[in-house]
């Protein structure tokens, strides 16, 4: 079995936006996020916080224009440092589902890191912004997290009014998903039939 520490650091620099990341799978859920969007660093606190990973995560974006490029960015970013991280994903769970609730807000994440990109998020959000972040952007960063971490992602909202509790029940359900689906199972096998993922 693989002991060596599972983890990333990349860096993307693009016109709109100047990321780094330090991504530990196997941590402690300590989180240092600064995006200049505080709402979305509250998500992405929350979801390393249950995952259980370490983060660290800057970014300075052109929020003079909006909040898209940033949230997408960062997501993009994230979610590459967790493939990377996987390796090639012997010895993985790989399957991870969870429900989350917070309040009156309740929300169910279900992950395949099968090595293959596609998400599915229903969250039905209706305030326009979260603090600054777009509500549009709360389910656009599930996506792009998913699509670059090679991951199958469903995220579902079942009820819910406050939509601070709806956003952040959705990220919490994905961070439990993650952390069954990214733990160690004793294996030095990759979860598949095919023999890779």
């Amino acid at each position: 079995m693989n002991t060596a520490p599972r983890r990333a650091t990349l860096s993307r620099r693009t016109a709109e936006t100047d990321i780094t990341v330090e991504l530990v799978l196997d941590g402690g859920g300590t989180a240092e996020v600064a995006t200049g969007i505080g709402f979305l660093d509250h998500l992405l606190t929350a979801l390393t916080k249950h995952a259980r990973f370490d983060l660290q995560l800057r970014c300075r974006g052109d929020l003079h224009i909006d909040d898209h490029h940033t949230a997408e960015d960062c997501a993009l970013v994230l979610g590459a440092a967790l493939d990377q991280a996987l390796g090639e994903r012997a010895g993985i769970g790989r399957f991870g589902y969870a429900y989350a609730p917070l309040d009156e807000a309740l929300a169910r994440a279900v992950l395949d890191l099968s090595g293959r990109p596609h998400a599915e998020v229903r969250l039905d959000l209706r305030r326009p912004t979260l603090g600054a972040l777009a509500g549009e952007n709360v389910g656009h960063v599930l996506r792009s997290l998913a699509i670059a971490a090679q991951a199958t992602l469903h995220v579902d909202l079942l009820r819910g009014e406050n939509d601070h509790h709806r956003a952040e029940a959705a990220f919490k359900a994905t961070a439990l998903a993650l952390r069954q689906a990214v733990a160690t199972t004793g294996s030095d096998q990759v979860p598949s039939t095919k023999g890779v993922l």
